[in-house]
């Protein structure tokens, strides 16, 4: 037992890499069976995979390894609690060996019936009877630990010889150069293309001549078959959504099919209700790369009205600000405790991959989400976003309003209340004056009192106990929810909505491919199969940026905005400066954000003509808080105003972007000057 002791106590690696190799590792050599000694590491048993794919892209010789060999104990089988009991046993072979098909090469008894193809179809060359080969072992003591035992790590075949790869002299102008598979990035680029429909011929082609510009093959992806990618296309065509005449039990076979894109699921219960959430090896890489230190938001309820269950969205921000969607929750109910178990899966499954993982803020769209289970899940700040409600607000002012100027009061004043009671100075008194003040509107009014009311009591004191999402967030979170829409909802036989399965599988297949291609650099060359789902470009505040000041002029209480594509044309934003301004084009008339009136909200906060925004003043009230707070150690005050500083300084260059104008809000000075007072005081 000496030897078991000394292989639990050893350290488990964690790499903080999305994969890790051998070299990454720190092996330790420990007496093993008839006195060898077994090269030993631990690494967390959920890693396994991370460790396989990162042995595999080895650039001194590119192979990949299968399973060989498995025994797993039975879940339902009682065992006792031994040191060396195993749960799981598995070999790892280089896919190049164990057998030897070439000339005079060993195979095993158990493969004599192997028949050489007359062809070299296929796979050839795969099997050159190379050792590399390692051990993984689940422990009854440790389950969540994986012991690796690797003896055998190099390519060579039982001469001690090189027997693939580039140091195999005999391998040169064959496949086995290479690595026997094109890689998962290939496969998935393959896969996406077919999914959204491009031909197996385009694929090929524009796959080809790239491999020319480049002067040849110089890895396994350039060796791409026109028959792997019909045999892709093929499987697309053949498989169906619905794999059991029962909506459940066709849930339940497709989670038993697709364990690496299910990170939590849950079925029916008395207790609990159904939850499936799906993440992707490639949305995982997304949350891992632009959600640590950054913000993850909240898309919820989407297709409350045409979904079987609605589909609530999980997204990061790339570099460009634009969305992506990194996780789907689907379930019939949201905001309650049951939130707690999907976070925990999610946030643990993160942390595997890179432990140093953090979040900087979640931002929320529904006032009725568990705060408290997202702060303590993911130990970081809650911000509430207002897009929504405004989107709803905005459209149904356009729909139900039909004289402008009675439109620009209301939604100049509904702009007024939301920003007073997000400043902490108003009060849900404040949707009563509403009311009362603009009766003669009672389209609209029937319908705010209808929808609206009864949800005002709680928005109101989520507005006040949560900071409030920037409006370039808004403008993401915006443009997400449209291309969701587009991209999910376009199917002709709209009974197939009362089908998960359905749901499930459009969103692992369809929909994850077109975000795939959205940050795909090469998918212009497509631009022949682009569809209303390709549909993607910039977001409203970014297309803002791209409006010259020259291009707007204020006149009184409106400004005036030319079109960027028709010169010709004007558009004009009533209410300037307002995060409810309205503008007369098609895309603000519709209930969504222009970039007409970002613009001109830009230009009136510069010139002073308004306020800041209340993202940005709840920024400064913050700072002043922690500035004016009596420090309990000078140490972590100095720390913490030279961060706060830094922070500053950085928002108000992206901010600013290059302009010299900038006014300092009086109101800001003098909240600044009555803390100062009050702390002094």
């Amino acid at each position: 037992m000496a030897r078991w002791d000394e292989i639990l106590s050893l350290p488990v690696q964690n790499p903080p890499t999305l994969e890790f190799s051998a070299n990454d590792l720190v092996w330790s050599k420990i007496e093993g069976w008839r006195d060898n000694i077994d090269r030993l590491a631990l690494i967390p048993f959920d890693r396994v995979a991370d460790f396989v794919r990162g042995e595999s892209a080895n650039k001194d010789c590119p192979t990949r390894f299968h399973v060989e060999a498995r025994r797993r104990r039975p879940t339902e089988a009682s065992y006792k609690q031994k040191v060396d009991g195993i749960l799981e046993y598995i070999l790892y072979w280089c896919s190049f060996g164990p057998d030897d098909h070439r000339k005079g090469g060993i195979v095993r008894p158990s493969r004599t019936t192997y028949v050489p193809k007359k062809k070299n179809a296929g796979r050839p060359n795969t099997k050159r009877g190379c050792t590399c080969h390692f051990i993984v072992k689940r422990l009854i003591a440790e389950p969540s630990v994986a012991l690796i035992i690797y003896n055998q790590d190099k390519h060579v075949d039982k001469k001690g010889l090189p027997c693939h790869g580039p140091q195999d002299k005999k391998a040169e102008g064959t496949r086995a150069m290479y690595a026997p598979y094109i890689s998962d990035e290939l496969r998935l680029r393959v896969l996406s293309l077919l999914y959204v429909g491009v031909s197996v011929e385009t694929i090929m082609q524009r796959h080809n001549e790239s491999v020319e510009r480049q002067g040849g093959p110089c890895n396994r992806d350039d060796l791409l078959t026109h028959r792997y990618v019909r045999r892709q296309e093929r499987s697309i065509r053949r498989s169906t959504y619905e794999l059991d005449t029962d909506d459940a039990v066709s849930i339940s076979m497709w989670v038993e099919s697709h364990h690496n894109h299910v990170f939590f699921y849950e079925d029916f219960n008395n207790s609990d209700p159904f939850t499936l959430g799906i993440q992707t090896e490639w949305q995982l890489q997304q949350m891992i790369q632009f959600g640590n230190r950054g913000l993850l938001a909240s898309d919820s309820r989407f297709g409350t009205n045409k979904l079987k269950y609605p589909v609530h969205s999980l997204v990061v921000f790339n570099s460009e600000k634009k969305v992506i969607p990194v996780a789907w929750i689907i379930t019939p109910r949201f905001a309650t405790a049951d939130a707690h178990k999907w976070m925990r899966a999610l946030y643990n499954r993160v942390r595997t991959k890179d432990p140093t993982w953090k979040l900087a803020g979640f931002i929320v769209d529904d006032p009725l989400t568990d705060i408290h289970t997202i702060r303590d899940v993911f130990e970081c700040s809650v911000l509430i976003s207002f897009w929504r409600v405004r989107h709803a607000w905005h459209k149904n002012l356009v729909k139900r309003c039909s004289e402008t100027e009675m439109r620009v009061q209301m939604s100049r004043r509904l702009g007024d209340v939301v920003d007073d009671i997000s400043s902490g100075h108003g009060t849900l008194d404040l949707f009563e004056v509403f009311i009362e003040d603009f009766v003669d509107g009672s389209d609209f009014m029937d319908y705010f009192k209808a929808v609206w009311y009864p949800r005002i009591g709680i928005w109101t004191a989520a507005l006040k106990a949560l900071p409030l999402a920037s409006l370039e967030t808004c403008a993401a979170m915006e443009l997400y929810h449209n291309q969701l829409k587009v991209r999910l909802l376009s199917e002709k036989d709209p009974g197939v909505y009362q089908r998960a399965d359905w749901l499930v599988d459009k969103l692992g297949t369809k929909v994850h491919s077109y975000f795939w291609l959205d940050e795909y650099s090469e998918k212009d060359d497509f631009v022949r199969y682009w569809k209303d789902e390709w549909a993607t470009g910039l977001t409203a505040w970014r297309r803002a940026l791209n409006v010259p000041d020259v291009d707007v002029v204020m006149e009184g209480r409106c400004a005036k905005v030319n079109d960027q594509f028709d010169r010709d044309k004007v558009h004009v934003v009533w209410n300037p400066g307002s995060d409810f301004a309205i503008c007369d084009c098609s895309l603000a008339e519709m209930g969504n954000l222009c970039e007409h009136v970002i613009k001109v909200r830009r230009i009136c906060h510069e010139k002073g003509y308004r306020r800041p925004s209340i993202s940005l003043l709840q920024y400064n009230h913050a700072l002043i808080d922690m500035l004016y707070c009596p420090p309990h150690d000078s140490l972590i005050h100095d720390h913490a105003v030279s961060l706060a500083v830094a922070v500053n300084k950085e928002l108000d260059a992206l901010v600013d972007l290059g302009s010299s104008h900038f006014t300092v809000d009086p109101i800001l000075k003098q909240a600044a000057e009555t803390r100062a007072v009050q702390n002094s005081a």
